[in-house]
């Protein structure tokens, strides 16, 4: 009966000790959270790599302000609230530095392309984000024909109706992108169910097939075009996997 009895005691000895150190723990966790949300204020919004949006512009899509708490926010979200609001912005970082200022670094995204429907360019950044829409005419942006673009809307990725075209699209501006081409590329053809066409540097037309590795081939192009003489013009076809022919005008 004495053993039973220590037993029980030890016992409750043990659940009282448990939940102590969860009673501390509760408290000291409370007390981090007073102090975060009394002390780490907001006084000073840094805004940089903008040449578009205005510092004002970037802090107001943030939904932040001064004496907004400094580590109670959820930076994902505020970087979010600035791509969906500024179409423009390709990518947003939040950064604190204590005691009190808070840093958003953005980058803007590069118009490459315009696909044209319904008598508007629709403005296409090298991620396939629409970020804005002009008049028809301008030619300061290479021009994607040949694609139905499906509901397109200011801030979302594009997408068409014929969707194998859209994901190839896609892929081929990556890669010319990562290459640092897409300055060099007057338009891109999409009609020909075969092959893909690119007037290149406005002395090429380069034909690439539909299923080709784009990474492999624009590395091709480059260096088929670094062997021709600067005066050439003609059409470059890499439909095949074994050569390339180059038909001058």
């Amino acid at each position: 009966m004495a053993r039973h009895s220590r037993r029980n005691r030890r016992s409750r000895r043990g659940r009282f000790a448990f939940l102590y150190r969860l009673l501390t723990f509760v408290v000291i966790c409370g007390a981090i959270v007073a102090a975060l949300a009394l002390f780490f204020k907001i006084e000073t919004i840094e805004v940089t790599g903008t040449e578009r949006y205005s510092s004002e512009e970037v802090m107001e899509a943030s939904g932040l302000s001064v004496g907004d708490n400094l580590f109670l926010m959820d930076k994902y979200e505020v970087a979010e609230r600035v791509r969906s609001a500024l179409s423009y912005v390709e990518t947003v970082q939040i950064s604190r530095s204590l005691p009190s200022t808070l840093r958003i670094t953005v980058t803007e995204c590069a118009v490459t392309v315009a696909v044209e429907q319904d008598d508007v360019l629709w403005l296409v950044a090298g991620t396939g984000k629409i970020v804005d829409t002009i008049t028809p005419g301008t030619k300061e942006f290479a021009l994607v024909t040949g694609l139905t673009l499906q509901d397109p809307q200011i801030g979302r990725t594009i997408a068409a109706e014929d969707g194998d075209a859209c994901a190839v699209l896609l892929d081929l501006l990556q890669h010319l992108r990562s290459k640092d081409m897409l300055g060099d590329v007057d338009a891109i053809r999409l009609e020909d169910p075969a092959v893909i066409t690119l007037e290149y540097l406005d002395r090429f037309r380069v034909q690439i097939p539909w299923n080709a590795d784009m990474n492999y081939k624009l590395n091709y192009l480059l260096a088929v075009v670094e062997r021709l003489e600067d005066n050439e013009h003609g059409t470059i076809n890499m439909s095949r996997d074994d050569r390339v022919n180059f038909i001058p005008d």
